[in-house]
């Protein structure tokens, strides 16, 4: 599958400050950069502070004044499988390094208060089918719900409230994940068929030897997601970090099949 990716936006800053931009596609092994384009207007310096492991393209410039930040680009979609069912756990001994930080406590994600919970409620399960499991008990006990959270509500607050939006609902998957001793993370991705189109806050789960993606919320076919950015949590994935203050005038989003 390929797609047409299109993101306008648009800021008003008072005084200069540095912009970190993670709006591009990732470098990934499923999914191809076909063509892409970054512009921002009026023209500034960009510095590129890319990471070669995870495939992360990060963009920092200067801004000043009304600025106008546009990328486009054509991905395709490659082979991609998001099976859980009898996707097998890994012992901790047995993980890569790189997955380790994945299964601690992080800031909008205090696992380490949800592992009594976990262990009551899915722990005669194990691997993928416990990881269905808690993408199950999510999808019948939150509701989707914009206004209920802000930028400081973290895992438990929606599991106390049981509502928000994709980043709550992320929130919690790798919160009970972790909990599991299944290491999880925070992905941010251009979303198929998403509405609004956005981008949309998914999770990876660390499964069978490799990475798989999941979606909480279920509003967006994971075979349609383009990879942008991984983290532990939302703050690591914000396609906009500004080192100041700034207005929003304007942003949109557009996410389209072109073809197979």
């Amino acid at each position: 599958m390929r797609l047409s990716i299109t993101t306008d936006l648009t800021y008003r800053f008072e005084r200069p400050c540095e912009v970190l931009l993670l709006l591009e596609a990732a470098r990934a092994a499923d999914q191809a950069i076909h063509s892409e384009r970054l512009t921002i207007t009026p023209a500034a310096e960009i510095a590129r502070l890319d990471d070669s492991v995870t495939g992360e393209r990060r963009a920092v410039f200067t801004a000043h004044g009304e600025v106008a930040i546009a990328y486009v680009a054509q991905v395709e979609l490659l082979a991609r499988d998001a099976n859980l069912k009898g996707a097998a756990a890994a012992a901790i001994r047995d993980l890569p390094g790189e997955a380790l930080r994945y299964l601690r406590a992080s800031r909008y994600c205090p696992s380490d208060r949800f592992e009594a919970f976990a262990s009551e409620e899915f722990g005669n399960l194990s691997g993928g089918d416990k990881v269905a499991a808690i993408l199950a008990w999510i999808g019948e006990h939150l509701t989707y719900q914009a206004g209920v959270s802000d930028a400081a509500t973290t895992a438990m607050d929606t599991f106390v409230d049981r509502a928000g939006v994709c980043r709550d609902f992320t929130h919690l998957a790798i919160s009970l994940c972790r909990a599991a001793d299944i290491p999880a993370r925070a992905v941010s991705a251009y979303a198929w068929k998403l509405e609004p189109p956005d981008l949309h806050a998914v999770a990876e789960v660390y499964l069978g030897g490799r990475w798989r993606l999941i979606d909480a919320t279920g509003l967006a076919p994971i075979d349609g997601l383009v990879r942008v950015a991984t983290g532990l949590d939302a703050a690591d994935i914000a396609f906009m970090t500004i080192f100041g203050k700034a207005e929003l005038i304007s942003q949109s989003f557009a996410i389209e099949k072109t073809r197979d």
